[in-house]
């Protein structure tokens, strides 16, 4: 095991309208894509796909949604731990210009224990707070043993605070700090205090804020997309995850920045494709995303 990595499954259906019917009122989209869903899954995936395959522990039902993610893990190689629930997680995403709304259907009932794992020759641990007793367990074990924790921060979740304290990196989500009352610099202090040694905060189209081990503040630009080729901005947030991962465990002598100006190109690439799956990039994608796109002023 290179890498562990802990969250929710969701199967995702992504479809592009525009019109939102109701009442007895029917529409045909105009695209659509069905992909793995849920944050530590989708990154997952990535870091899969760019060449280093984590483990994943992660809910699964004994059901035919159960099954065709079985089937997209294998085509990556991923090897699954599934933590049973009665039935799969489903959700409908709607991109909207540059935005996305989403309706999910989560059972996150957990019918056992989370699995106990050797976690032999595991240099890295992602997290995005589901499946709490699990990730707390494994954060303080990961750490103990010296491999690095990594948190997707995305929104408060029961064990937020308790787990911040075993994190050595984490990325958060605006919507974390709104949550909180506070401002992206309260966060950033917050994580300061909580002993999380490269923290951020991602803001969409304004880049991302973050500091590095020494406590520095940095700005992050975003990449500069034209509308026009922004198609489904859903899951972006996890392939920046994914791919930071990836090149932390494949060059973990480089410095932080240059991990995330990779993951920068990563989510880059993912927003101009409809769907999860679609939009995981390669190492030719990223490449040719640092080639071709400048960063705002």
């Amino acid at each position: 095991m290179e890498a562990l990595f802990i969250g929710q499954t969701y199967i995702d259906v992504t479809f592009l309208t525009d019109h939102i019917p109701s009442g007895d009122d029917k529409t045909v989209a105009r695209d659509y894509a069905v992909s793995f869903g849920g944050n530590a899954v989708t990154a997952a995936f990535c870091c899969a796909k760019l060449g280093v395959i984590p483990d994943l522990l992660t809910s699964l039902a004994d059901d035919w949604l159960g099954r065709m993610f079985l089937d997209m893990a294998a085509k990556y190689a991923i090897p699954v731990h599934g933590r049973k629930v009665k039935e799969s997680s489903l959700s409908f995403v709607i991109p909207n210009n540059g935005k996305r709304a989403i309706i999910r259907c989560r059972d996150d009932d957990y019918l056992h224990p989370f699995s106990p794992l050797r976690l032999d020759g595991c240099r890295a641990l992602h997290l995005d707070g589901h499946m709490g007793d699990a990730a707390i367990h494994y954060a303080k074990t990961c750490r103990d043993m010296g491999a690095l924790v990594s948190l997707d921060g995305g929104g408060v979740r029961s064990n937020t605070m308790e787990l911040l304290a075993h994190i050595d990196v984490a990325i958060c989500g605006e919507r974390l700090a709104e949550q909180l009352n506070i401002d992206d610099k309260g966060l950033l202090d917050l994580l300061k205090s909580k002993g999380v040694k490269v923290g951020g905060v991602t803001r969409g189209e304004r880049g991302m804020v973050w500091y590095d081990e020494s406590g520095t503040v940095r700005v992050q630009p975003p990449l500069l997309v034209p509308s026009s080729a922004i198609i489904d901005t859903n899951g972006a947030g996890d392939v920046f995850h994914g791919a930071y991962m990836y090149s932390y465990l494949a060059r973990p002598a480089l410095p932080w920045e240059k991990h995330f100006e990779f993951a920068r190109a990563a989510s880059t690439h993912k927003i101009q494709k409809l769907g999860n799956e679609n939009g995981l990039p390669s190492m030719n994608d990223i490449t040719n995303v640092m080639k071709n796109f400048r960063t705002a002023a």
